[in-house]
């Protein structure tokens, strides 16, 4: 029943901008925080930016600072990410996750532990 369901990814050249959802369903969302994590090739999973569903509270990784910016709309279970000026690094496969959490987000990693996992959705950045 738990559904995570990531989309917008595509091909873009360096510079340009993209905009990524995930739907969720299948869980009280009000009560979780979501995630971004993107994996590149021959690199490990890292988190990009993570938002508490309970206060709004927001992390980013320093990598996307400046660029990236996370939302969500808890009337439609759905957080965005939307991307600016993006790099070549930037190229991975993105996913987004949930984690049962109630407080402030002041972190974002993979090593926290995640609850729920969604197929990821593939970014390519050409230069």
């Amino acid at each position: 029943e738990v559904q995570l369901q990531a989309s917008g990814g595509g091909l873009v050249q360096a510079g340009g901008s993209l905009r990524l959802s995930c739907a969720a369903s299948g869980f009280t969302f009000d009560d979780y925080a979501i995630g971004w994590f993107r994996q590149a090739p021959g690199k490990e999973r890292e988190g990009v930016s993570c938002i508490s569903s309970s206060d709004g509270s927001k992390y980013y990784a320093d990598s996307v600072k400046g660029r990236f910016t996370i939302s969500s709309d808890n009337a439609k279970n759905t957080v965005y990410l939307q991307m600016n000026n993006l790099k070549p690094e930037d190229t991975a496969v993105y996913y987004c996750a949930a984690q049962f959490y109630l407080g402030t987000v002041v972190a974002c990693t993979v090593d926290y532990g995640m609850d729920y996992w969604g197929i990821g959705t593939q970014v390519t950045v050409s230069s």
